[in-house]
This record gives structure tokens, C-alpha cells and sequence, in this order.
């Protein structure tokens, strides 16, 4: 479901400083006001699929301050009955499936000790997972109201953004929000270390995926704002869960690429399978396998099923 690819490559890159603004409105959300400006969208000293480097500028926008949590999802779900994907399941016969009967259900990270670090066999698809019951209907555990709600797809994410009037980031308002305002930084904080990682992001501890040391004081997913915020005042822009923006996935920056990902997304290692970006990391990403708890971060997603570690937040256009 998640296809992970690695090469290393050197470059620099350049982003103008732009202010932001809190504007709490009466939606009730908190939202962000990130004027616009120009930035080098991209990296090309970790993985291949961040380059190249591409001029980008953008107009204003707020976003949210904090991730969607649970509490936000249950007043959407209350206002309009909705269901999610999970909560549906598929039929073999629907449009976007998967050409078989699937029930309710979303994916797991669930790795075997007997399978070890062996790539792609950590996931489960566990019936009755969904966002009420992150581990399943067997599961006791409820989602928290203040934990960033998951289990929820691309199309789910777009319903919610359209329910509040606003939308999903496209992936250069995503990175350039994330970037807070700040320079050539390869991590969120301007620093090429990855020593202070537990104290500024939720992540992976240890020995993935097998130990986790939990140094960062969580194993799972942890209440939005647990954090310190960028320079834009945004949390979890880096860590906790992966978020959904709006864009197709493509392999890379590439004119071509770009061409080939229109309009249900291309990616090489699963090239028949329609997705999206996701981009921030999550709880699960770690430098020594998965080093994406960074703002040009970028990975491929499956459109039909959501996960125990994506979630997102939303947009609006300044008037």
C-alpha cells in the first residue's frame, strides 16, 4: 500500500520569508493566514522523489493551526450523516475499488516478529478499524477527541473540507506552510541534526519497525498541539500523521512525470493503483528507514483505503 523509495542526491535551496496571521473565525476553526510569495518547492539530498527543486509562488491562503482532530470529524459526521470509506467498505463492482467484495475496514500497522524488517508486511487490513475504532472493533480503544482524526481517505478528507467551506492543500501550500518561513532547512526546525527530533515531533524511536522506545512520550498517535509549533505557528506540520493534500502523486517534479500523474496519480512500484500525496510523516517514520518527518517530504497513496496514520487539515482561499 505504501511504496517507499531512496536515492541521495546534494542541492540548496531558497525560500522567501513570508508573514502569518491567526484569523479565529466563527466556523469555530483556527486558522492561519499565510500570505503569499515565492519559494524552491523541493529537496534533493534525500529522497528522488522530492526533486528537482521547482520555482513556486503562491497566493495567500489560510490553513488550519492544528490538524483535524476526532471532535471536528464527529461534528461533521452529526451534522451530515456521513459514512467513510471504512465505515462502507467496498463493492467489487464500485467505481475507484478494487475489482473484489471488501468489507468495512482500513489499515493497520501491524508487524509480525516473525516477518522481522521485512518492507510492506507491516500492514493489516483489519475489519471494523475506522476513526470511531483506530484499532478495530475487537479493540476496547476509542479515538481521543483531541487526537488527529485517521482512517479516513482522500474522498473523506474532501468531503469534510467541502462541508466547511474550504478545501484540501494543493502540495505546494502544504510544504510552503510547513517550511515556516525559513530558509534551506531540511528539517522544520532549520537544523540537519536529528538528535532534537523527540522533543519537536512525534516520530519513531528505536529500532523500526520493531522497538519503539517512545522517547517522545508516544507509541501512537499523539492530541494535536503536543508539540512546539513552526515559524508560521502551525503544529504537526512534521509528524503524528501523514496529511492528504489535493495534488495526484507523481514520481518526481519532472515536466513529464508530472504529465503522467494526470489525473489519478502514478507511482512506479504500483503503477495500476490510483493515488494521491500525503506529506508531514508520521508516528511511524524514522531516520533509518523512513526519514520524512520533513516539509518536502512527499509519498504515494493508496486512494481506496485510508490508514492508522493519515489524517489532514484544510485550507481556504483569502477573499
Amino acid at each position: 500500500m505504501l511504496r517507499l523509495l531512496s536515492s541521495f542526491f546534494v542541492a540548496i535551496l531558497i525560500i522567501i520569508p513570508c508573514s502569518y496571521s491567526q484569523d479565529k473565525t466563527s466556523d469555530g476553526i483556527d486558522w492561519v493566514k499565510i500570505d503569499g510569495g515565492c519559494f524552491n518547492m523541493g529537496e534533493t539530498r534525500v529522497y528522488s522523489e522530492e526533486g528537482p527543486v521547482k520555482r513556486v509562488c503562491l497566493k495567500s491562503f489560510h490553513i488550519m493551526r492544528y490538524e483535524v482532530t476526532v471532535a471536528d470529524f464527529e461534528t461533521f459526521v452529526r451534522a451530515t450523516g456521513f459514512q467513510t470509506r471504512a465505515e462502507r467498505g467496498w463493492q467489487k463492482d464500485e467505481p475507484g475499488g478494487v475489482g473484489i467484495d471488501i468489507p468495512p475496514s482500513s489499515a493497520i500497522f501491524a508487524p509480525r516478529p516473525d516477518l522481522g524488517a521485512k518492507p510492506f508486511t507491516w500492514w493489516k487490513l483489519l475489519e471494523g478499524a475506522n476513526w470511531r475504532r483506530p484499532h478495530g472493533k475487537d479493540n476496547e480503544y476509542r479515538s481521543s477527541p483531541n487526537e488527529p482524526v485517521v482512517h479516513v481517505t482522500l474522498e473523506d478528507a474532501d468531503a469534510y473540507a467541502k462541508w466547511r467551506g474550504g478545501r484540501l492543500p494543493t502540495e505546494a501550500e502544504w510544504e510552503f506552510a510547513a517550511r515556516g518561513g525559513k530558509d534551506d532547512q531540511l528539517l522544520a526546525w532549520n537544523d540537519v541534526k536529528s538528535e532534537a527530533v523527540t522533543e519537536r515531533a512525534n516520530t519513531w524511536n528505536g529500532i523500526f519497525p520493531m522497538i519503539n522506545t517512545k522517547d517522545d512520550g508516544y507509541a501512537g498517535v499523539a492530541p494535536v498541539g503536543m508539540f512546539p509549533p513552526n515559524g508560521y505557528g502551525l503544529y504537526d506540520m512534521i509528524g503524528n500523521v501523514w496529511e492528504w493534500t489535493i495534488t495526484p502523486f507523481s514520481p518526481s517534479y519532472s515536466e513529464e512525470d508530472i504529465r503522467r500523474a494526470e489525473p489519478a496519480g502514478y507511482d512506479p512500484s504500483q503503477p495500476e493503483v490510483p493515488v494521491g500525496t500525503i506529506r508531514g510523516g508520521s508516528y511511524l517514520c524514522s531516520k533509518s528507514f523512513c526519514f520524512r518527518y520533513r516539509p518536502a517530504a512527499r509519498q504515494a497513496q493508496d486512494l481506496a483505503f485510508g490508514t492508522s496514520h493519515i489524517g489532514f487539515r484544510i485550507v481556504k482561499d483569502v477573499e
